[in-house]
């Protein structure tokens, strides 16, 4: 039996990482997309999926650059011969007060946290037969709260369940599924940022309004996509 591909962006880390573990123990081959400047090092999550049995590929990707997503596509194509799941993880954050918002700063966003899930099922979708899934990581800030300082973060998040909604009527017809994931309070390298996000202090205090009394990890995000139901199921938002 051939093996099935997982295409992932944002796989140096955090949530992009646990995926590609969690992919590898489901015997999934994993090509994995970071950002060159990200200060985690790709060869940890190689060495990771390695460890559980995995094969993997990383790439340097830059979701605001079609060329960039595309090439990585083709790199699946290239060294596996197929794409079967994509998950559009990768994601920016920054602190921005309304006031203080420039379009720069709004356009930045957008083309990461919006137009980079579209540029990547876009890419995937191309090379997927029949069975193949599309899946996007978005927010709770998109849409369940409101987050001060944040607006053109949430706006890109709540615009990622809607662009999935219609992919998945769009793409039905070729038996390809798109999902969207609204994580709550997840703890990985990018909430841990004091500068942007919580960061420590601020997710501790978040976890005692938790009925768990905890914020969650980014293995359960990662259990939940690679789990049997949601590749399998019609269009969801699943929070």
């Amino acid at each position: 039996m051939t093996r099935t591909v997982a295409l992932i962006t944002g796989a140096a880390s955090g949530i992009g990482q646990a995926l590609a573990v969690a992919f590898a123990h489901k015997g999934v081959a994993v090509v994995g997309g970071y950002y060159p400047a990200d200060p985690h090092d790709p060869e940890i999550t190689a060495r990771l999926v390695a460890d559980a049995g995995g094969e993997c590929l990383m790439a340097e990707l830059d979701v605001t650059r079609t060329a960039s997503v595309d090439a990585l596509a083709e790199q699946a194509i290239s060294r596996f011969g197929r794409i079967d799941y994509a998950v559009a993880n990768a994601g920016l954050l920054r602190r921005a007060p309304l006031l203080e918002m420039t379009d720069e700063r709004w356009n930045e966003m957008l083309d990461v946290d919006l137009t980079g899930v579209m540029r990547t099922f876009r890419a995937a979708a191309r090379h997927m037969g029949e069975g193949g899934s599309l899946v996007a990581i978005s927010s709770i800030a998109g849409g369940v709260y409101g987050w001060q300082d944040h607006s053109h973060y949430a706006a890109a998040k709540a615009g990622v369940p809607g662009l999935c909604r219609s992919l998945a009527v769009e793409l039905a017809p070729r038996g390809i599924r798109c999902n969207a994931v609204i994580p709550g309070l997840i703890e990985t390298p990018q909430s841990l940022d004091s500068k942007n996000s919580l960061g420590p202090e601020g997710l501790a205090k978040a976890a005692r309004a938790i009925p768990l009394g905890r914020v969650g990890r980014a293995d359960e995000v990662a259990s939940l996509v690679c789990s049997a139901d949601p590749l399998l199921i019609a269009p969801q938002a699943a929070d």
